[in-house]
């Protein structure tokens, strides 16, 4: 893969969800939710302060993290859908 994010950016990759719901019903998936959880494949370099200096991201390579629903921009690199986001778009790290 050739994608290196810039600054504070993170390519995060959604984790699949479950087919089946708790109750053994099979979830298509057009009826499915997007997962809001996922592993980082690559960070950028980190935000710059007000000094110029960069501040390192907090999230490394192989983190598995919590988002909100809406975060990030979908792209598509050697057809797989990923999620360019704000490290401040992350919740947490599990």
């Amino acid at each position: 893969m050739g994608f290196r994010p810039l600054h504070d950016r993170v390519l995060v990759r959604r984790t699949d969800s479950d087919e089946v719901s708790t109750g053994g019903i099979i979830i298509p998936d057009t009826a499915r939710e997007k997962p809001m959880e996922g592993e980082v494949i690559a960070v950028g370099p980190g935000a710059r302060d007000d000094r110029g200096s960069v501040q390192p991201l907090d999230v490394a390579k192989g983190d598995r993290v919590l988002f909100g629903k809406w975060s990030g921009t979908e792209i598509k690199i050697d057809g797989e859908d990923l999620l360019v986001m704000k490290e401040s778009d992350i919740m947490g790290v599990l």
